[in-house]
């Protein structure tokens, strides 16, 4: 696993129903990492690992911020941090690494979020503002109460750039017709519920967008990673491992002492995927296309599982 950086939780406060916002500083005092637009952090608790998108200033190296929104059916992590963490705690954290980055030359900048999907968002407006770049965003949420940000992005961002949908009130964004009236070369940017997600995608795949002007981040993917056991063996390492029936890949192949970069282990970032050499995969990962699972090439170790008895991998 990577280097993880100790700290502080400097603040702690309540964004909306179900959303707190953590301010973190290095524990030691110290600056901490700068990051791009769209960086997120994981936190570590215990073996649990989540990842959370960096809302505060690009500007400032002193202090990190994420939103948390409690999620009743987690493993536990959004829990553990909106019941058990407080002010002067301590916790462990990635450096930040960015899946969802900003591309450098379009038109214009199409930003569509749903619910707590806002948050990689929040650092996207920063550079696009700084770089005088088109864009605008178009933000959809159930109500008011359970959505973050509402009272600073209109202070943010003019009328004519922010869109506003609240389902609970029969506010609905028409994808099709969005993505319809944007100039040519617009690159799309969605993150939010896999529904929101996979409409977006498919609205521009149908409308005849490229694949490179379609950007999309997704931290949750909820999947059973249990299963029958299986060997895998590890061609590099010369290691051959027994995957327990409720053990994930991922885990088995850590704690044979083998290193592997693994952002979100949901399936969702793309950071743990890895060749297969032979024998074939049971993917449950969001993040490989279905040509790319048909293809049996590679697999994403933390949510995947192998078919049959028997995978070898390049590791």
């Amino acid at each position: 696993m990577s280097t993880t950086i100790p700290v502080r939780v400097e603040r702690i406060e309540q964004l909306a129903t179900g959303i707190k916002q953590f301010t973190l500083v290095a524990a030691d005092g110290g600056a901490l990492p700068a990051f791009e637009s769209g960086s997120h952090v994981v936190v570590h608790i215990g073996e649990r690992a989540n990842a959370y998108s960096l809302t505060g200033a690009l500007s400032d190296t002193r202090r990190y911020r994420i939103s948390v929104r409690r999620e009743e059916q987690s493993r536990g992590g959004s829990r553990h941090l909106h019941e058990a963490v407080a002010e002067g705690d301590t916790l462990a954290i990635s450096p930040p690494a960015n899946l969802f980055g900003l591309a450098d030359a379009a038109p214009r900048h199409l930003l569509i979020a749903g619910g707590i999907g806002i948050t990689p968002f929040m650092t996207h407006i920063q550079t696009l503002e700084a770089r005088g770049d088109d864009f605008a965003l178009h933000y959809c949420f159930r109500n008011r109460q359970g959505a973050a940000y509402l009272d600073s992005l209109p202070l943010l961002l003019p009328e004519t750039r922010l869109s506003l949908y609240e389902s609970e009130l029969g506010q609905r964004l028409d994808i099709a017709a969005l993505l319809a009236c944007q100039p040519a070369g617009t690159h799309v940017y969605v993150c939010g519920p896999a529904q929101l997600n996979d409409a977006v995608i498919s609205a521009a795949r149908a409308a005849g967008w490229s694949g490179e002007r379609i950007h999309h981040e997704q931290f949750r993917n909820e999947v059973d990673t249990a299963g029958g056991a299986f060997e895998v063996t590890l061609a590099r390492s010369g290691i051959l491992l027994t995957v327990g029936a409720d053990d994930t890949l991922l885990r088995a192949i850590e704690k044979a002492g083998v290193k592997v970069d693994c952002m979100c282990r949901e399936g969702v970032c793309g950071s743990c995927e890895t060749a297969i050499l032979d024998g074939e995969a049971d993917h449950r990962d969001a993040y490989l296309s279905d040509a790319e699972k048909a293809a049996q090439k590679t697999m994403m170790l933390c949510v995947s599982r192998a078919k049959g008895r028997h995978l070898v991998l390049d590791l």
